[in-house]
């Protein structure tokens, strides 16, 4: 039987942004970081390894197609998740959506082709890691599960990505730290906060060559 492989064609990306961004005070996606907001540095990082790409927000400022929700109440990240999986699935020959977190401005890039070199079977999902922890908002979703994803949250009191994926076929793909002229960077560094802002900054400098 010939091996089970995924070609760019075949994988959408969506940008989560739809947070409620508490500890930042502001939404996250209009944050700027340096000269670009963090919905600009992580479109631009996300859209050369997709075919197509969209943003789960209630608005976006950038040229993107923008996907609400589909499940009322602020159901956390697998909402956005399962939006993402609606929008890939009405796409002509994608089979896969890659989800990325819009408060992650470095993440790697070649976060799609990794995560996709690891898929064996068209149900698997893989999901990144680093340092040993996971990443699971960073992941490579079959379509497929949207019906499922959807039960579950309707389902689940508590909706942890963590607990849907123990459902599931799920494979873990482990990222290095990156080198800058400062030190080693974790690719999944996030901001959540004003002094995460300030951090981040900081890292922006150190990558600078």
């Amino acid at each position: 039987m010939a091996e089970f492989s995924l070609d760019k064609s075949e994988i959408a990306g969506v940008v989560l942004a739809g947070g409620r961004s508490q500890r930042m005070g502001r939404d996250k996606a209009g944050v700027m970081l340096g000269t670009d907001s963090l919905l600009r540095h992580v479109l631009a990082r996300l859209s050369p390894q997709v075919s197509s790409i969209a943003v789960n927000a209630d608005a976006a400022a950038e040229d993107v197609p923008v996907l609400p929700d589909h499940i009322a109440g602020k159901a956390g990240p697998m909402a956005g998740i399962h939006a993402a999986m609606v929008y890939a699935a009405g796409i002509p020959s994608v089979t896969h959506v890659v989800t990325v977190s819009v408060d992650c401005p470095f993440f790697p890039a070649d976060l799609v082709s990794r995560l996709a070199a690891a898929v064996d079977r068209p149900s698997q999902i893989t999901i990144a890691a680093s340092e040993g922890r996971s990443h699971p908002v960073f992941g490579l979703w079959p379509v497929t599960l949207a019906a499922d994803l959807e039960a579950w949250i309707a389902t689940d009191e508590k909706r942890r990505v963590r607990d849907f994926l123990l459902r599931h076929d799920v494979t873990e793909v482990a990222f290095p730290l990156h080198p800058t002229r400062a030190s080693l960077l974790d690719p999944f560094f996030n901001i959540n906060t004003p002094d995460d802002l300030a951090e981040a900054e900081r890292w922006l400098e150190a990558l600078r060559t």
